[in-house]
């Protein structure tokens, strides 16, 4: 694949498993940035190294140690996740290609993101927990190179937090968003969400995302 068709935003396979590019920098021998979708590990690579892959109605993958499975027909519900496949964000609004919200508010099919984003119904497909019958498997180019042990490990979020401790937020933790210039603390926590002091909630995942968050001051929480 040749560089000026690798952005932002795009799903690729890298060394078998799925991944998504997070920024291209030219300049750089290791021009392209990955986020592994199963564990947000960050990735340095080239573009002849990946292969790009677009998805679909009935895939099934991994994000952040929890199995999803692409159902472009569901009507969205509070709480949901949703894939922003077709992005056309409003001047107030701000997410790009293949980003991962959760479900706020629903109105004619249109949603509200518990990141304040305005999502119209055409521009996104709903993620179902769980794999649904005849789903496609996308967390692997080919599941059959990988073992049994390792996929069933992939899917569970109990050893994200025992192999990325020092990567997970802290309540009393503080960020800055940089798509909406705030800075926040962490105030609550999920397993697998955070909530900040003025009442925005992300994915844990967003956050090891660079180009959403900063971190400015990290609790000590031996102290």
């Amino acid at each position: 694949m040749k560089l000026f068709q690798v952005r932002k935003g795009q799903f690729v396979f890298y060394k078998n498993e799925l991944h998504k590019v997070y920024s291209v920098k030219p300049m750089f021998r290791n021009s392209v940035h990955l986020y592994r979708l199963k564990d947000m590990k960050q990735i340095l690579t080239q573009a002849s190294e990946i292969s790009l892959y677009r998805p679909q109605n009935n895939d099934t993958f991994i994000f952040y140690g929890k199995r999803y499975t692409i159902d472009e027909s569901k009507v969205p519900e509070p709480g949901d996740y949703i894939l922003i496949i077709k992005p056309a964000p409003d001047f107030l609004d701000h997410y790009s290609l293949n980003e991962i919200e959760k479900v706020r508010s629903i109105e004619n099919g249109n949603v509200v993101t518990t990141r304040d984003n305005g999502v119209k119904h055409h521009e996104y497909v709903v993620m179902v927990p769980g794999r649904s019958e005849a789903s496609q498997e996308i967390a692997y180019y080919d599941k059959d190179l990988v073992p049994e042990e390792q996929r069933l490990e992939d899917e569970s979020i109990s050893y994200l937090a025992e192999n990325d401790e020092s990567l997970r937020p802290h309540i009393g933790d503080i960020y800055i968003d940089l798509k909406n210039n705030t800075k926040a603390m962490v105030v609550a926590m999920t397993e697998d969400e955070v909530f900040f002091g003025h009442g925005v909630r992300v994915h844990v995942a967003e956050l090891l995302d660079e180009n959403n968050f900063a971190l400015v001051y990290q609790i000590d929480e031996e102290l």
